[in-house]
């Protein structure tokens, strides 16, 4: 809802623009960065080809296997429209468009890619002769050591915590808005970072943490990324000099986008993380431990 939102707020303020007779709004299209496409695509063609190969070996945990792919077909279409859709471009232009996409990949794309399970995808994806190297390599004990503490709760919920405030600090955020490298740094960070801390509060890795610790985790992080956005929100002081006469094309002064953007946040992306929180305890809820054996087990292993 808070993308339709967004949508009538510029094209409103793009007819106010007109009356005014502002700048016209520079052409906005799709951007097809190649490392980005790459990446896009040689995860989907990874995980088709897990999928397809995993499907045969399933049997009854097909109906399991069907979800995740849902999920992670979501999250990668969301990932894809926050990367290359106009969004991308509209980004140097308007803080708020910035928010929008930073908030798609950290609050909707991430979670719906780690209940997708892609490692596991991917892993079958492989050609057969390359999986056991490849697993060699990720039971390298300090690899294995590096990812567990990577997916500690603990340590994924402050990590993430540091990258969205420290990026957000306007030394960082504006040295991104003037370099394509520190811009891609911080993409990777912000998206980095979120996958770690769902793949750890959803209790998908190593660690399960309790109940009540993954709702705190979740309820923490809404109330620091909602401060941050209230921040943006009523502030007097335009934070990203960078913004300064870009939006004028779409009615807004930069004060206005910046309350805008901090808004979505703040309020959008708050509602997000209530959402989530609220969706684990309906799962938690609604379990039954299962008897016997772990269905999953075997070659059609999937968690």
């Amino acid at each position: 809802m808070h993308l339709i939102g967004f949508v009538l707020l510029l094209l409103a303020g793009a007819a106010r623009a007109h009356d005014v007779a502002a700048p016209v709004p520079p052409p906005l299209g799709w951007t097809f960065e190649p490392w980005v496409v790459l990446c896009l695509g040689l995860s989907a063609l990874l995980y088709g080809l897990g999928l397809a190969r995993l499907w045969k070996k399933s049997g009854e945990g097909r109906a399991r296997l069907r979800l995740q792919a849902w999920s992670f077909g979501a999250g990668w279409l969301a990932l894809a429209a926050a990367l290359v859709s106009p969004i991308d471009a509209m980004g140097t232009l308007l803080f708020s468009a910035h928010m929008l996409q930073h908030e798609a990949m950290m609050i909707v794309a991430a979670p719906l890619l780690v209940l997708g399970r892609p490692f596991a995808l991917w892993m079958w994806g492989l050609p057969p002769r390359w999986r056991r190297p490849v697993g060699a390599a990720v039971r390298v004990r300090a690899v294995h050591a590096a990812w567990t503490l990577l997916t500690w709760p603990l340590f994924a919920w402050l990590l993430h915590a540091a990258v969205l405030w420290l990026w957000h600090a306007p030394l960082f955020f504006e040295a991104a808005l003037h370099s394509n490298a520190i811009h891609t740094l911080q993409h990777v960070s912000f998206l980095g970072s979120a996958l770690l801390f769902w793949w750890a509060v959803l209790g998908i890795g190593t660690f399960r943490p309790q109940r009540g610790l993954s709702m705190l985790y979740i309820f923490t992080t809404m109330a620091h990324t909602g401060a941050l956005g209230a921040l943006l929100t009523w502030s007097g002081i335009v934070w990203y000099p960078s913004y300064i006469g870009a939006g004028e094309a779409f009615g807004m002064d930069a004060l206005e986008d910046q309350q805008l953007g901090g808004l979505i946040m703040w309020v959008p992306g708050g509602l997000a993380y209530l959402i989530a929180g609220l969706a684990l305890v309906a799962k938690w809820l609604g379990h039954t431990p299962a008897a016997g054996p772990d269905a999953a087990s075997g070659p059609g292993r999937i968690v």
